[in-house]
């Protein structure tokens, strides 16, 4: 039959084929195997897929560290500092025994301590540094959270009394470190305001026996806080029968709002209140900014990745425009030809993000043991806790975000395999076919 009698025919009206029929993937995957002629193409899917994966790989891992890191501060922070800080209004806390027994008995508050605060300096035969001197009860200071679990050497039992060397300190395991003492060692704190004198207010010094030393695990706070027997720190700091605050933990930390007003009613008195989200709200604004800032950032490599499936598919509809022209004279309908090509382009997304979610998975389960690995191949430390905060890499898999990640990867596959397989179903096949 020559040009003008194929030109001049009626077009075949092709038979219905079932949707995705085995023709259809058969095709599909054929296309996406390495032929000689079409190697550049199968280079592109490649790219395609290893960006893919590695997109859904990185974007679990980072946001697996990010979570991480808000779970770990959270804990450590309101581990030692407590949901709710409670202070005197128009009189100092005179009353903080009253008050710290009646907030205790609200429904929903764990724990309230009494709390006689103040900054000083710490030094030993070795060293000196800063720190934040904290007077409490020693029951109360067994049931911190962040202390009482976490004592690595030494003993909170009989805090409150006073033994042959007088009354005894526990401190952090990097303040322990830094001023080279461990227990049983003494160290002197310092503060500015002491006794007033005839020549003024002198300061004062006082040596402590170490009685514990704890490891919360965020280094500021190991490094930082010196804990005294509350009647000591009232008299070190001129507190007489007066406490700074009183921390009050919660037994659901979310439920803040709904506790303020009780613990109000409860105190009895005027009262100024605090919590941790006033605190630490930039701290933790900050965070939940660099989440979403690394999501949107690493995104853009699956979005780039989710480009290369356009460019190869677009070469390979070009490459194969004859095949299409041959599969409709015999029968194949554009429907057909349009899902043949989104099969091969999804292919590429869902595998690629099959691959990237396992891996990601491996990663993000498996930090802390890479962390270490790295610095001992590297001799390098890849995680200092004096910047991070934190003795090791924390790493929080949500499954929701991961399934959130799965779904935007694979709907973006889907979306760049749309026009390069509407473009193929568009192909005639009489101009396709006019010069071969």
């Amino acid at each position: 039959m020559n040009e003008a009698a194929v030109a001049a025919a009626p077009p075949l009206e092709a038979a219905p084929t079932k949707s995705f029929a085995a023709f259809e993937w058969m095709l599909a995957l054929r296309y996406l195997r390495a032929r000689r002629a079409q190697g550049f193409v199968s280079v592109i899917a490649g790219f395609s897929f290893l960006g893919i994966m590695l997109g859904v790989a990185t974007l679990i891992v980072v946001m697996s560290v990010m979570n991480g890191f808000h779970k770990e501060l959270l804990d450590k922070i309101v581990g030692v500092n407590g949901h709710i800080f409670l202070q005197g209004a128009e009189t100092p806390l005179t009353d903080y025994g009253e008050v710290t027994a009646r907030v205790a008995k609200v429904p929903g508050v764990a724990m309230a301590l009494p709390m006689v605060e103040g900054a000083a300096g710490v030094s030993s035969p070795y060293g000196q540094t800063g720190a934040l001197v904290r007077g409490v009860r020693g029951a109360d200071l067994e049931k911190l959270p962040g202390v009482g679990a976490n004592v690595k050497t030494g003993t909170l039992k009989g805090f409150d009394d006073e033994g042959e060397d007088g009354f005894g300190v526990a401190i952090g395991q990097r303040m322990a470190d830094k001023l080279g003492v461990q227990v049983g060692d003494k160290l002197s704190i310092i503060i500015a305001k002491g006794a007033a004198t005839p020549f003024g207010v002198a300061p004062r010094i006082k040596a402590y026996p170490v009685r514990a030393i704890f490891q919360i695990g965020m280094s500021e706070f190991d490094s930082v806080f010196v804990y005294l027997p509350l009647q000591e720190a009232q008299a070190f700091f001129n507190k007489d029968n007066e406490v700074s605050t009183i921390e009050i933990f919660l037994d659901d930390p979310d439920k803040i709002d709904a506790m303020r007003p009780k613990i109000e009613a409860a105190a009895g008195r005027p009262v100024m209140l605090t919590d941790w989200r006033q605190l630490n709200q930039t701290f933790f604004n900050v965070l939940r900014v660099e989440r979403n800032t690394m999501f949107i950032i690493l995104t853009m490599i699956v979005l780039v990745a989710a480009l290369n499936i356009i460019s190869g598919l677009t070469m390979l509809v070009k490459d194969k425009a004859r095949d299409i022209a041959i599969l409709r004279t015999m029968g194949a309908t554009k429907e057909a030809v349009l899902r043949v090509f989104l099969i091969t382009g999804a292919a590429i997304g869902v595998a690629g993000t099959i691959a990237g979610a396992i891996l990601g998975l491996l990663l993000a389960h498996n930090l802390e043991t890479i962390r270490v690995f790295l610095n001992y191949l590297l001799h390098a430390n890849l995680f200092p806790s004096e910047v991070y905060f934190l003795s090791h890499l924390p790493a929080v898999v949500d499954g929701g975000e991961v399934a959130l990640i799965v779904v935007m990867t694979l709907v973006l596959s889907l979306l760049a395999s749309a026009y390069p397989a509407w473009r193929a179903a568009r192909l005639d096949p009489v101009e396709a076919l006019r010069y071969e």
